[in-house]
């Protein structure tokens, strides 16, 4: 087999179904219909899939065009394999309240995390103070 460097690797890869983990934490799933040399991607019949704990969701979005730098991580599905998951679809309302009860409750994790810091005389830098990367 032949290496090609860069993203030209990804050319045998076009027309099968992906999974792209992007640098925000979403997770698309879809058909890699394109590439280039900045390692942009066309997804197509794309689904953002939302994780909870054992649950997911799946929230359609047609076709998505990637950005190189946003994604951290690609990798090619198996069809045969996909539906052998332990884990439980539920609808997009479902998923999307779970995920709002999870943030909540990691919010007030945080903010408790906090006050038991000050209150010991340490702080903790904000969140909107850090560089993303």
């Amino acid at each position: 087999m032949n290496y090609m460097p860069g993203t030209a690797s990804l050319i045998q890869d076009i027309d099968k179904k992906h999974l792209v983990l992007l640098r925000d934490g979403r997770t698309l799933i879809g058909f890699l219909r394109s590439i280039d040399q900045f390692a942009n991607l066309v997804l197509h019949q794309t689904v953002e899939r939302i994780h909870v704990g054992k649950k997911y969701g799946d929230i359609p979005r047609g076709i998505f065009v990637v950005r190189g730098e946003n994604v951290v991580l690609l990798g090619e599905i198996d069809l045969e394999k996909e539906s052998d998951t332990p884990l439980q679809q539920v609808s997009i309302e479902e998923i999307l309240e779970e995920q709002r009860v999870e943030l909540q409750a990691k919010q007030e994790s945080e903010k408790l995390k906090v006050q038991a810091l000050k209150e010991r005389g340490l702080s903790v830098p904000r969140a909107d103070t850090l560089d993303e990367y």
